[in-house]
């Protein structure tokens, strides 16, 4: 009897809990170039700065001075920047005429000036040699006046981003 006692006796270790789980930034080894849409389920993961604001009209998302993602493309030949975005009309009203910058990894890409508010894609090829191979991008633009809102409490607003990233020419 003290035999069968001693062996229901283990020694087990306490239950607990997996670990919370959180999105990984890990791209696979075969990550490819990307263009990020402000819609996409994981945009906000390469989100770096300067894109505070929800999702608006499930397919854009306002900016500050300078949004900048983070995007893992592989291989650095044959990249391309490519951003969509907008001049709002509103926005305009206030600051006129604006320039925006385009960076890779705080390189300056080039510089465009806008004229009229509206609707605008940018696509410009990337010097292979400021991309390391299987290392993060920084991809950003900047634009040069903000839009103070009449409401005292509001950000200061940069441009309308609806998409931002990579594509492989």
């Amino acid at each position: 009897v003290f035999m069968v006692f001693l062996c229901g006796c283990a020694n087990l270790p306490y239950p607990y809990a997996p670990p919370p789980q959180r999105p990984s930034f890990e791209a696979p080894a075969a990550a490819a170039a990307r263009v990020l849409e402000m819609a996409d389920a994981d945009a906000e993961i390469h989100f770096v700065r300067d894109i505070p604001g929800s999702l608006e009209s499930n397919t854009w998302r306002w900016t500050g001075k300078r949004p900048t993602i983070r995007l893992l493309p592989g291989s650095n030949r044959g990249l391309t920047y490519v951003i969509d975005f907008a001049i709002a009309g509103t926005t305009f009203e206030q600051t006129g005429p604006v320039i925006l910058s385009f960076f890779v990894n705080d390189r300056l890409l080039d510089r465009e000036r806008y004229a009229a508010p509206g609707r605008q894609r940018v696509e410009k090829p990337i010097p292979a040699e400021w991309v390391e191979p299987n290392e993060t991008v920084l991809l950003a633009a900047e634009i040069d006046k903000l839009w103070i809102p009449p409401q005292a409490d509001a950000k200061p607003l940069g441009f309308i981003l609806v998409a931002l990233g990579l594509e492989k020419k």
